[in-house]
């Protein structure tokens, strides 16, 4: 049901039928697997029945990936009680169907690639500028670029694209933007595109930007619930948006009109990209904490 091959109500066949997902089952882990087995780029949205409802039958495992398999049904699974899914919770999912980063510690960092006819393409750095980044960081659903290098995530490698990027910023995907041709069928050594986008997270509703409610931007920004947080993952937090180390944390109960999202709190600790940790259980408690940022 969606626009693409990248995006739609997600599907499972096994004993040639197919079965739906609940979003109960299924992670930010499990759909970077299934958007890199599809040949698309990261997922930017992950979100129940927006695609549509569940169709039965109704997959009846629960998906663990580690998110580093080629294929879903390689990662480990457990048993499933669910026959049905609650209204709102089949899975629906969005992949990058145009950009990808690769290489880099997270989804939002790496060597970049544009798809086009099915085929990846590397990207020269001197047809790519600041705004082209902002663009491609939009799409990503990451923060905006912090670091835009040549070969900072290895060299360039064939087919190069064949068009120069001529972004405004603006735009909401990097195949959107106008464009000219390029001469090029290489990059100069030192010259592929290597692209850092900020994380997505921040800290909002404090006195600074190094305090407040912690929300994660999953397509839309969502505050965060963390079971069994301390200092020292919120610490981590607090590196990753520069402002220092954590100094008071908190769980607070509050009426929001988003509901929280969860954050596996040993996925923070061993320093994984905090996006990633994502998982979909949902609680009405939320984490509020202060770095040293801002005193």
């Amino acid at each position: 049901n969606g626009s693409s091959l990248c995006s739609g109500r997600l599907e499972v066949k096994s004993n040639q039928s197919w079965s739906s997902v609940c979003e109960a089952d299924f992670d930010q882990q499990d759909a970077e697997v299934v958007c890199r087995e599809l040949s698309c780029g990261p997922p930017s949205v992950l979100q129940g029945a927006l695609y549509g409802e569940v169709e039965a039958p109704v997959w009846s495992k629960e998906f663990q990936c580690g998110g580093h398999e080629s294929a879903l049904l390689h990662c480990r699974s457990s048993g499933s009680a669910r026959n049905s899914c609650s209204p709102g919770k089949a899975v629906g999912l969005t992949c990058s169907d145009s950009v990808r980063l690769l290489n880099g510690s997270s989804l939002c960092s790496g060597r970049l690639e544009v798809k086009s006819n099915q085929s990846w393409s590397s990207v020269c750095e001197a047809d790519f500028d600041q705004q082209d980044a902002e663009v491609v960081c939009r799409e990503l659903s990451c923060g905006p670029p912090s670091v835009l290098q040549g070969a900072l995530y290895g060299e360039v490698e064939a087919p190069v694209w064949s068009k120069e990027f001529q972004c405004g910023g603006h735009e909401s995907a990097l195949l959107h933007c106008r464009s000219s041709g390029s001469a090029r069928n290489s990059c100069s050594p030192g010259k592929a595109v290597g692209l850092t986008c900020s994380e997505s997270v921040r800290l909002m509703g404090g006195v600074s930007p190094c305090a407040g409610i912690l929300e994660v931007k999953l397509g839309d920004w969502k505050p965060v619930f963390v079971p069994n947080w301390s200092l020292k993952e919120a610490a981590v937090i607090c590196e990753h948006l520069g402002c220092g180390s954590a100094v008071t944390l908190r769980m607070i109960t509050k009426s929001l009109a988003r509901l929280p999202t969860r954050i596996k709190p040993e996925c923070v600790q061993s320093f994984c990209a905090v996006r990633e940790c994502v998982t979909s259980v949902y609680s009405l408690n939320i984490l509020d904490f202060t770095c040293s940022g801002w005193m």
